[in-house]
């Protein structure tokens, strides 16, 4: 019989005021009987709407009746079959907008808990395969294929591709794989060792990952395909940061939330033994409403900020965020500054952050986005004494790649222009997918663009061979 419980089974998190002061992951995850508990309250839907909601398609109903018999192997393998990173997709997809949202259970109460359950089996599989399943290399088909970047949509179509036989090799800018799942996201809300777990295993698959490689300065796209690559697939993300053009971003203090999440998460500014260099912070502002700002928000309280606030122009209504994210902030104490826009930084003699000062908005009409758009209410200005700030106002692509290629063509925004159908983009043999090609979006829509390029190099270049 079916779990008809209205509530998901509850998930074990740290007590707000002891997980603000460390960086140890917020969430805990189920037990056994909890996973057991929350699985059975799937319905097991003939038509199977949750998994019209997964971008990479996950046989959701099945691994959930896998769990539910107490077969997690099972269920991990079944998980595996479609998705490359189980254990970092339980933890940050927004499964509430995505195949929860389309739960059947969820009309008359909340839906089963998918990501959880997910995060659940990924975790029990890390603890108790050790070697015994070791993964071992497809057979070869004897055919090349290289991946530029080696974030979500890059190792996603790299372990697609070494599961049917292509010799993969990813070139990686930074000295660490794992793109933005390594210096974007904070350690307490995916920890780093279980990212590297993923990595570990897409190695044992067969995939070469060659770090400290910057495509378009040590080698060139051209440069690659003489190199006896016959496709190239390109994910190299979005890690050019935007700003408000305000006076006073230059002042020392100000970052960009790439560059403070990176010095952190990449860098680890948080452990003393690092020499990594961090403003020592007591009063932060954070502008935006994603879930970046919400990383950067509590990662300066985890750094020993005393006061944080969050500076977003439109109403919590708005918010990009994930309502999980605002609502940890809400309980760690972070302050929410809504309907206030930034409109300079100011500094004191030496040129230090020393406050920034805000206008009061109030929302008009919708605009392009559907959200309704901030209008500033004159003669509000105000100041906030701050030694900090963080712009969180989201990222482009960096024009590097673009601008060393010939005939690949990128869309105003920056990013690269590509087939929807196929992520082709206008130079034979390349593929693109991710925040390259949708400026800054999710892990997950990265991994579902990076598994449909995927599949249409495997066409393309089989397409030749025959």
């Amino acid at each position: 019989m079916p779990n008809m419980q209205v509530e998901k089974t509850p998930m074990p998190e740290q007590e707000p005021q002891v997980r603000c002061h460390n960086f140890e992951e917020v969430a805990k995850g189920y037990t056994e009987e909890m996973a057991h508990n929350e699985a059975e309250r799937c319905l097991h839907c003939k038509n199977r709407p949750c998994v019209s909601g997964c971008p990479v398609g996950v046989h959701i109903p099945d691994f959930i009746a896998h769990v539910a018999a107490g077969e997690y192997e099972e269920a991990f393998q079944t998980i595996q079959l479609t998705n490359t990173l189980p254990a970092v997709c339980g933890r940050v997809c927004p499964q509430e907008t995505q195949c929860e949202s389309k739960c059947v259970r969820g009309i008359k109460g909340e839906p089963v808990g998918i990501g959880r359950l997910e995060r659940f089996v990924a975790d029990w599989h890390m603890q108790h395969s050790g070697d015994k399943d070791a993964v071992k290399p497809a057979p070869s088909n004897g055919h090349k294929v290289a991946v530029i970047g080696a974030g979500p949509a890059g190792l996603t179509c790299a372990g697609d591709l070494a599961a049917k036989g292509y010799e993969v090799t990813i070139y990686e800018a930074l000295h660490v794989a794992g793109g933005v799942l390594m210096y974007g996201i904070p350690q307490f809300r995916l920890p780093k060792e279980i990212v590297q777990k993923e990595i570990d295993a897409l190695k044992a698959k067969g995939v070469t990952i060659n770090t400290d490689m910057v495509i378009g300065k040590v080698l060139e796209i051209d440069e690659l395909f003489e190199m006896g690559y016959e496709a190239i697939f390109v994910g190299t993300g979005a890690g050019l940061p935007n700003f408000m053009n305000i006076p006073g971003e230059g002042l020392v203090g100000t970052y960009s939330a790439n560059e403070f999440l990176t010095r952190v998460n990449l860098m680890k500014a948080y452990k003393p033994e690092y020499d990594t260099p961090i403003l020592p912070v007591k009063k932060v502002a954070v502008v935006g409403g994603g879930n970046v700002a919400m990383d950067a928000a509590r990662t300066a309280l985890r750094l020993g900020a005393e006061e944080v606030h969050i500076v977003y122009r439109r109403s919590e209504e708005e918010m990009p965020a994930r309502r999980e994210e605002v609502h940890h902030a809400k309980e760690e104490g972070v302050h929410f500054n809504l309907l206030t826009n930034p409109v300079a930084i100011h500094g004191d003699e030496k040129g230090r952050v020393c406050a920034i000062e805000c206008m009061h908005m109030e929302l008009g009409e919708p605009d392009a986005s559907g959200r309704r758009r901030p209008v500033p209410v004159e003669g509000s200005n105000f100041q906030i004494p701050v030694d900090c700030v963080v712009m969180a106002i989201g990222n482009s692509p960096n024009p590097l790649i673009r601008s060393t290629t010939k005939g690949l063509e990128a869309n105003r925004r920056g990013c690269i222009v590509v087939d929807a159908d196929t992520m082709a983009t206008t130079r034979e043999g390349v593929y693109a997918a991710g925040d390259a090609v949708s400026g800054a979006a999710t892990v997950i829509l990265a991994m579902g663009g990076g598994k449909q390029a995927a599949a249409s190099i495997d066409a393309f270049i089989q397409g030749k061979a025959n």
